[in-house]
């Protein structure tokens, strides 16, 4: 299997693995706005050279949009490989080619937003804990920051304390959001418009710079929505589940 790493030169004309709609489509039209100006922070952007999910995107941990204190770590921002590419070892040849460029530039090791257990668009703990990563510190009310140290006494990776009880000051629903991966420029209007609908009290907070996303009141700052200041999912909710888990908190009151 041949890998391409995205580029200034080509990132334009390539695909993006996960948003598989053309170029005009709105989640591709985003993601490689935001992606255009990462690339000068040092993200990488490495796939496989097929039309499907099979990437790995890392970053420098002093320029995630995630509230870590990890310096000296790369982070992972996402490892996807779904379909009828999985069990083939793609997810071990980029991780494994990760490993090498972190190494190559001096980096303390790799860390990693998961949870106790697989939850939709976190990394999964057992396939890390399987590559050699642990836990460093945990967020409710699930998520864990997993790392790969490559030296022994290497400093651990660690959450701010904005996301040790995450909260928001507002009533209602509250969804923080970025341009990030994974891709919501189409999903976060559909949840939007579905409360407007129903009179439901909505708001949206699109994160839209690194210093705001390092002080986010959620670990996972490209989904994470509130309700009446409580965390209550990182999972990407379409119309009919955004009202169903609407209808269900508010009876709950």
């Amino acid at each position: 299997m041949n890998y391409i790493t995205l580029t200034h030169e080509n990132l334009e004309k390539e695909h993006i693995c996960c948003a598989i709609s053309g170029n005009n489509d709105i989640q591709v039209i985003s993601k490689k706005e935001w992606l255009k100006h990462r690339l000068d922070e040092g993200l990488v952007f490495l796939k496989a050279d097929v039309r499907g999910k099979c990437f790995i995107e890392y970053i420098p941990a002093e320029n995630a949009w995630a509230p870590i204190a990890a310096d000296g770590y790369m982070f992972i921002d996402c490892l996807w490989v779904s379909g009828k590419l999985k069990g083939q070892g793609y997810s071990n040849d980029l991780m494994s080619e990760c490993i090498r460029d972190s190494k190559k530039k001096g980096k303390n090791g790799l860390c990693v937003i998961s949870s106790q257990k697989k939850m939709p668009f976190l990394s999964d703990p057992k396939y890390l804990e399987y590559k050699g990563f642990t836990v460093s510190d945990s967020a409710p009310p699930y998520f864990t920051l997993m790392y790969l140290p490559f030296y022994k006494g290497a400093p651990k990776p660690a959450f701010k304390e904005c996301v040790k009880k995450p909260k928001t000051d507002s009533d209602g629903f509250v969804l923080y959001y970025t341009h990030g991966c994974p891709y919501t420029a189409k999903y976060v209007p559909i949840v939007q418009s579905a409360a407007e609908k129903s009179n439901i009290p909505f708001k949206c907070v699109h994160i839209d710079s690194r210093e705001k996303a390092q002080s986010a009141p959620a670990p996972w700052t490209n989904y994470a929505l509130f309700y009446n200041g409580e965390f209550v999912t990182n999972e990407i909710l379409s119309e009919n589940k955004f009202i169903s888990l609407a209808e269900k908190l508010i009876r709950e009151l």
